[in-house]
């Protein structure tokens, strides 16, 4: 009976159950890789305790202690081989790895310690953490305010803390006052100040050629002088709130025991680590992390937001799939439906497929050559002459970036709207042009419609892939920091010549090009889970399309 059973066993069928293992295991491979990221992405912005760790030590022949302030960040063990020494007496000890923040007094924010030097491990209640404009997080005792008008207001004083929090918060706003008149209103005079001095450019090599413009100079000028003193009085507002921002001053002890002096103008935010509840815990995660998503990177990308790299990878996913689609389902459509199917067809479908094999780098060399040099340096000299030497839309920015991943992705979006469109059944083509429907009618009515679903996936592929390249970005328009969006309130509003940031790049910017790589790692899974999230709800969003259009379409696909 076993050996009739083998017989009409399926002879496939073991590869069957090989590709099912392989398949699950590819599965369970990715959802460990992305829980893994979600894990250390999310974690960055929990509260964790900070401990204060006595150490034993020797220092010519007379022990003694030194105590560091930090938080654990793992344990693991050292193996140290002693020279001329048997294996039996190597000895193994572990070490502690602690982040200690006060880069500027340390010189490090992180540090290894030897478990066996350990005496004791506390958490004060008292210890604080604060966020700094530079150089990173301060772990610190506070030990007294310093006014320049009043008496200094010492930590063990009842009101210490609420009159601690009240000025952080005050210089939250005249940060906030700081920022919104340098990069907004200075930043729009400014804008008004190049166009005006563009236009003195122009009229005085007219007026060189006799052409009699001295009035037309004249005002320029004296809108250049109303403007220059509007600048003058904004600038020395925003001195006054930076010296202001300077005038309470906080006196703190490092736990290792030095007291130093830190303005509450350079803290961003500061809290109690060990004092916090659950609930003050989940509302701190919440703050940080809008933070994270909201606010300018700072201390070479390791420290503040990263939002400007949200809104350029947004951005440049959308104006490459708006570039892509029209050319793409245009060459899928003349390929399938008017085209001669010959060896020149089968010539273009080989070079589509060939480019979808490209190395993206050179795809940015071709973005480089001929997008930035020769497009852009031509409308630079046809309609931005008197910029020149500076280009205008001969560099770098978010249009030649988007054209050149749209190039990059457009086979994918070709050979998918090539399918969708050879599924539609031939049938409904028949039954279309038997009514007395011309061909372009049928294809616009009858055959795009049903093959929507299918061109939509093309173009979810084409934006998971153009969302996550890099290489070819760091040659057509991607930097490290970018001053200004893409989008502003300064006329016309929509800036696609210049740079941007990426996701992409930040990460790449973080794990290999930071000067700090300890503090950079926290960085890098969180940019890179919001990266995979941002690809992740585009790509949910194509996707309900795609299935709204599939319902609506059905009867003509069956």
């Amino acid at each position: 009976m076993s050996s009739q059973q083998r017989d009409y066993r399926p002879s496939g069928e073991i590869y069957i159950w090989l590709s099912a293992m392989g398949l699950t295991l590819s599965t369970a491979m990715i959802i460990g890789l992305l829980g893994l990221i979600f894990w250390n992405g999310i974690k960055v912005f929990w509260p964790k305790p900070v401990a204060q760790v006595t150490l034993k030590q020797e220092a010519f022949g007379i022990e003694e202690t030194r105590t560091l302030g930090g938080v654990i960040v793992k344990k693991q063990p050292k193996i140290l081989n002693i020279p001329d020494t048997p294996d039996s007496e190597t000895a193994d000890l572990w070490e502690w790895q602690l982040f200690t923040g006060n880069k500027d007094r340390y010189g490090s924010m992180f540090r290894y310690i030897d478990a066996a030097d350990i005496i004791e491990v506390t958490y004060p209640l008292s210890i604080m953490v604060a966020e700094r404009l530079e150089y990173g997080d301060a772990i610190f005792f506070p030990v007294a305010l310093k006014f320049e008008d009043k008496e200094t207001l010492a930590a063990t004083e009842p009101d210490f803390l609420p009159t601690f929090y009240q000025h952080l918060d005050e210089i939250a706003q005249r940060r906030k006052e700081i920022h919104s008149i340098e990069k907004k209103k200075i930043g729009a005079i400014n804008h008004q100040m190049e166009s005006l001095r563009l236009r003195e450019r122009r009229l005085q090599d007219n007026q060189m050629e006799g052409v009699p413009i001295s009035a037309e100079l004249e005002e320029i000028r004296s809108q250049i002088v109303s403007l220059q003193a509007r600048y003058e009085v904004l600038a020395a507002e925003a001195r006054e709130l930076r010296q202001q921002q300077q005038e309470v001053t906080l006196l703190y002890r490092l736990p290792s025991g030095e007291e130093h002096t830190l303005p509450l103008g350079g803290i961003v935010s500061v809290y109690q680590p060990n004092h916090l509840s659950l609930f003050d815990k989940v509302v701190h995660f919440v703050r940080e992390f809008y933070r994270f998503l909201s606010e300018d990177p700072r201390e070479a990308n390791t420290e503040g937001g990263i939002f400007p790299a949200i809104f350029g990878t947004f951005v440049m996913t959308v104006l490459m799939s708006i570039a892509v689609m029209p050319f793409g389902v245009l060459a899928a459509i003349y390929l399938r439906e008017y085209a001669s199917q010959g060896p020149w067809v089968r010539a273009v479908r080989i070079a589509v497929n060939n480019l979808a094999g490209v190395p993206s780098i050179v795809f940015g060399v071709f973005g480089l050559g001929f997008f930035i040099y020769f497009v852009g340096g031509g409308i630079d000299r046809l309609f931005f002459p008197d910029r020149l030497p500076t280009p205008t839309f001969g560099t770098g920015g978010i249009l030649w970036a988007s054209l050149t991943l749209a190039l990059m992705t457009a086979p994918v979006v070709i050979v998918a709207t090539e399918e969708a469109l050879a599924s539609v059944p031939r049938g409904v083509r028949e039954a279309s042009l038997a009514c007395g429907a011309s061909k372009w009618q049928t294809i616009q009515r009858i055959v795009l419609p049903a093959a929507a679903p299918g061109i939509l996936t093309g173009l979810i592929l084409a934006m998971a892939r153009g969302a996550g390249e890099v290489a070819p970005l760091m040659l057509v328009g991607v930097v490290k920091l970018a001053p200004n969006l893409p989008f502003d309130g300064i006329a016309p509003f929509i800036h696609l010549e210049r740079k941007f940031m990426h996701l992409g790049f930040h990460i790449y910017d973080l794990g290999f090009q930071s000067p700090d790589s300890e503090a950079a790692k926290p960085m890098v899974f969180a940019t890179t889970f919001l990266l995979i999230l941002l690809v992740v709800i585009l790509n949910l969003g194509a996707i309900i399309i795609r299935n709204h259009l599939r319902k609506k379409h059905i009867a003509g696909v069956f």
